[in-house]
């Protein structure tokens, strides 16, 4: 071969080894490069500095790209508030309300992912009241009640955030069960179902009112709640035009009895038409009303059905007129043995269905009215 061939092949040669030798660099500036793993994140509610904290809460402590090694939150006494930690370790949650008008501290860190810690720190302080408000319910603990039975929570003072409060308030019941909330006055919310409760239904009722804001300053002194049962189907019907008080039990007639109801031509004394709730029972009852010149008359089985005066109860100077007209003052007058018989069977919370008269059950009679307010308008009520 020439040396012009020789040439000419080792050129050819150098390219080669060339070309190789540019790929090498690329594939080295393509290799991926480890990132670092993130610090912890926390978010503690409330932050330091906070003031004005409801003490209901929550009061919570969370971290994101990491886990919690310790949480605590501890009063100006020294007092650790109890809470507790998620199976993760990524949240921590107060399980106790704190007091109005302290101090609290979060102590404590978390750990990120990068193995760097992060403390858990600040002060905040729990509101001042300019006043509490108190709750009470009608209804009794373990009692049994009729079908037609509301739920009833009266406040020691008007409420101006009806809202915050109905959301602090919860119905469960053995049995499912539709029902509203609905604010009859500002000191004053029933919880009522739509239809009559089932028999045997068991009743829960819970109140977490301490802490929530009531408007205006206002917050809730304590906690309340309520637990009680739905006895049998005991409904009575008053007609006032028929004259007769017809009873049944679990849907069968049990009793049928002559009665006089309210003097029609007095719109004063006309018994109201509408759905009534019984709400107190006397074997003995002295019965006044001033505007009809009467004061301190005793009566016998005496079933209030009404805070307007009307009750259900024996009258035996009324028995000529029972089940023929209406001479009363609004109340339903039975004899002395009917009275008896249907004391004896009516519990609290069993309906008085009174049909037929000229003037409807309202808001005047006061407190156990519900029944008379159609679903739609009750429903519209709540604060919700």
């Amino acid at each position: 071969m020439s040396r012009a061939g020789v040439a000419a092949v080792l050129a050819g040669v150098a390219l080669i080894v060339t070309g190789c030798s540019e790929g090498t660099p690329a594939a080295q500036t393509n290799a991926p490069q480890q990132q670092p793993k993130p610090k912890a994140v926390l978010e503690v509610s409330p932050a330091g500095g906070a003031e004005g904290v409801a003490p209901a809460g929550p009061f919570k402590v969370s971290v994101k790209d990491g886990t919690l090694t310790s949480v605590a939150l501890t009063g100006a006494d020294n007092r650790v508030v109890q809470g507790e930690l998620s199976a993760d370790k990524t949240s921590w949650l107060a399980t106790e309300p704190l007091g109005y008008d302290k101090a609290y501290t979060w102590s404590g860190s978390a750990v990120g992912a990068d193995g760097g810690n992060v403390p858990v720190a600040g002060t905040f302080h729990t509101v001042k009241p300019g006043t509490t408000i108190a709750a009470r319910f009608d209804a009794g603990d373990d009692q049994t009640y009729g079908v037609a039975m509301p739920i009833a929570v009266k406040f020691s003072a008007p409420v101006k955030d009806k809202a915050s409060v109905e959301k602090a308030l919860k119905v469960e019941t053995s049995v499912p069960t539709e029902g509203a909330w609905a604010w009859l006055d500002d000191a004053a919310v029933h919880w009522r179902p739509k239809e009559y409760w089932k028999p045997g239904t068991k009743v829960n009722v819970s109140a977490k009112l301490y802490g929530v804001p009531f408007g205006d300053g206002a917050f809730g002194l304590e906690d309340v709640s309520l637990r009680f049962n739905i006895g049998r189907a005991l409904i009575a019907t008053a007609d006032t035009q028929t004259h007769r008080f017809v009873v049944t039990r679990d849907g069968q007639q049990i009793f049928d009895f002559p009665a006089s109801y309210g003097l029609e031509s007095d719109p004063g004394r006309v018994t109201r038409s509408g759905i009534h709730v019984v709400s107190e029972r006397h074997d003995s009852f002295k019965m006044t009303n001033r505007r009809y010149n009467y004061e301190n008359v005793p009566v016998q089985w005496a079933v209030r059905i009404s805070n307007n005066g009307e009750f259900v109860h024996a009258y035996p100077d009324s028995e000529y007129a029972q089940g023929k007209e209406n001479v009363s003052h609004g109340c339903a007058n039975l004899s002395t043995a009917n009275a008896k018989a249907y004391f004896d069977e009516v519990i609290v919370g069993d309906p008085v269905v009174v049909t037929g008269s000229s003037v409807q059950l309202g808001a005047e009679d006061r407190d156990y009215y519900d029944w008379s307010i159609p679903w739609e308008t009750w429903t519209g009520k709540s604060a919700l």
